[in-house]
């Protein structure tokens, strides 16, 4: 009682700070709570451990990024020709499956096969953001009518099918998107499920575990094999992603139907929001050819420590493996 107390107040305190700010930050808020300012208000809070200075810094920061970054119109920029948008999406693998059986959207990412090499950082981070974007405007505002509840968070199944030594090579490019996540999008992820772990992935967990904070820690869930089982507990089997409904099937990276394989450009969810993405340019008149550089905050340090421990990890690996350069061999 005396903690939900404490809770209450630290929103109330954090409230009327972001009541003093200048109106384009109140305008953006707005884009980002959706209709829920307390909801988010407490994300901000629990990223912060409830430290209602070190919230309003980072909420307040992220609110500036936002506008110096112009990501509210970020949605109405497409990534075109729809070649290379093609090209970002077989090598950026991502997209939603479906709904847990509690409507919260559940969230597929190919990490073992995303290998981030057709098109520049540039166009990888927005294409990243336009999915948190539509994500956090269109499809959880949805569910959060269909369902006739606040529904702010979402669930994320993490394939791990072909992680190599070699994923070293794209820690650049996941270190930025992670940090625009972790300062930009905080808690909005309520579970990461692991499945298709193979040694590597084992062997780095060990070590980066520890490092994590205990609300992050309790987040992660490894499950055995394609995870299907326990995931089925949670969602239908219709929302499964494709990696997860039968062991030993074929990689995240191909499915037996683009339709049913919701990393490709072909699946619903993608279709409809390039769709969508192009007609809100071509409302706007803003419809030409080149990527929307977006800066990337400074990393938190603590994350910093985390990601030089992983490489330091994936090093070791290697030299244990043979590879010349640590980062060779599967």
């Amino acid at each position: 009682m005396a903690a939900a107390a404490c809770d209450a107040a630290a929103v109330e305190q954090l409230a009327g700070l972001l009541d003093q700010v200048d109106a384009p930050l109140k305008k953006t808020f707005e884009n980002v709570h959706q209709g829920y300012p307390t909801e988010t208000l407490v994300r901000f809070l629990k990223a912060r451990e409830w430290h209602v200075n070190k919230a309003h810094r980072m909420l307040e920061d992220s609110l500036n990024w936002r506008i110096q970054n112009e990501i509210d119109s970020i949605l109405e920029k497409p990534i075109i020709p729809v070649d290379l948008y093609r090209s970002i999406r077989d090598t950026q693998l991502v997209g939603l499956s479906g709904y847990s059986k509690e409507g919260i959207p559940v969230f597929a990412v190919g990490v073992g096969l995303s290998t981030y090499d057709k098109a520049s950082v540039n166009y990888y981070v927005q294409s990243h953001i336009q999915i948190n974007e539509y994500r956090d405007r269109f499809i959880l505002p949805m569910a959060t009518k269909k369902y006739g509840r606040p529904i702010t968070t979402c669930i994320k199944v993490l394939d791990m099918t072909g992680l190599k030594l070699s994923a070293l090579n794209q820690m650049k490019i996941v270190t930025a998107i992670s940090t625009v996540d972790d300062l930009n999008y905080p808690e909005k992820t309520e579970t990461y499920y692991i499945v298709n772990a193979p040694y590597i992935f084992s062997a780095c967990w060990k070590v980066v575990k520890p490092l994590l904070q205990e609300r992050t820690r309790k987040k992660v869930l490894v499950l055995r094999g394609c995870g299907r089982d326990e995931l089925l507990k949670i969602m239908d089997y219709s929302s499964l992603p494709h990696f997860c409904r039968q062991e030993g099937s074929a990689s995240s990276k191909h499915s037996s139907s683009d339709a049913d394989n919701c990393f490709s450009l072909d699946h619903p969810f993608h279709q409809e929001l390039y769709n969508f993405i192009q007609e809100q340019a071509l409302n706007q008149e803003l419809i030409k050819q080149g990527s929307l550089h977006v800066n990337i905050p400074e990393q938190d340090p603590e994350d910093a420590k985390i990601v030089e421990v992983i490489e330091a990890e994936f090093h070791k690996l290697g030299v244990q493996n043979g590879s010349a350069n640590g980062i060779d061999q599967a």
